[in-house]
């Protein structure tokens, strides 16, 4: 199921004062995640070094995002969660790896994958806000009870990206960015198998989330923000939400349609 976008997470980025708030034309009331104010503007170029980080806390920083960037970037994407160039770049790399381009179409960052783990961490999903949040919390404890974090899911992202983007450096004295791809997958294969220490959850715990979340960022409905342009329906052949199949169920034969999203009827032309 597609997560809801709704929703603040001051928690987890670096809180604003009243006045950033008014400078900002109003993004949401109350604690906004740094990104909020576009952070990320059109054309992002992953991978690029020439920002550095500034205005930093212990938990986030704001930095602006390099200009003009590749054709691949959606035209809409701005980051609105996760407020350091250097994590949402080291994000869209981890999510090329688990889902790469090859013969069959586009990879993740093409696809616009991690502008919607963005836009997912910023709503009611990235905050847990409908979930039950009363403990206890252990997260080691077993693999048979499900998450037992306490960490939210936007948390739980900051924190494993920043240690992924750690442990990138210490074993090969790197940023995780500047890697080749086969020992990035290397570095994720650590995390996948748990050899990570991530305080407060376990490292599997985090590669599962971005894995899971980058699969539905290829596969959900355009709307939420990912799958551009639907090609990761066109790679599988699935033609999208559709009002009636009665026209089209009893064929003997395999029947191809161009695939439309929730927008070819819910848009309502406005």
């Amino acid at each position: 199921m597609v997560k809801h976008t709704s929703g603040n997470n001051g928690q987890n980025e670096k809180q604003f004062s009243r006045r950033d708030f008014l400078k900002t034309t109003g993004v949401a009331a109350g604690g906004i995640a740094g990104g909020a104010l576009l952070g990320g503007l059109t054309g992002f170029q992953f991978g690029s070094d020439q920002q550095s980080e500034t205005a930093e806390t212990d938990t986030g920083g704001d930095t602006a995002s390099g200009g003009e960037g590749g054709a691949d970037v959606p035209e809409f994407a701005a980051r609105t969660f996760i407020s350091r160039q250097e994590d949402f770049a080291a994000l869209a790399a981890a999510t090329e790896r688990i889902y790469p381009e090859d013969d069959n179409g586009p990879g993740a960052i093409e696809l616009g994958v991690p502008y919607f783990i963005d836009r997912q961490l910023y709503g009611t999903w990235g905050t847990n806000g409908t979930d039950y949040r009363m403990g206890p919390f252990e997260p080691m404890a077993s693999d048979t009870h499900g998450r037992q974090e306490k960490l939210t899911r936007g948390e739980m992202f900051i924190l494993g990206i920043r240690r992924l983007r750690e442990y990138a450096v210490e074993e090969h004295d790197e940023e995780f960015v500047k890697l080749d791809g086969d020992t990035q997958d290397e570095v994720l294969k650590a995390f996948e198998s748990g050899d990570v220490e991530i305080p407060g959850m376990r490292a599997e715990a985090f590669f599962s989330l971005l894995r899971n979340t980058t699969i539905e960022g290829v596969y959900a409905d355009p709307v939420y923000g990912g799958n551009k342009n639907m090609e990761g329906w066109k790679m599988i052949q699935y033609p999208g939400p559709r009002m009636g199949w009665m026209d089209k169920i009893t064929s003997e034969e395999f029947v191809e349609l161009e695939p439309e999203s929730l927008r070819a009827y819910q848009g309502g032309g406005m």
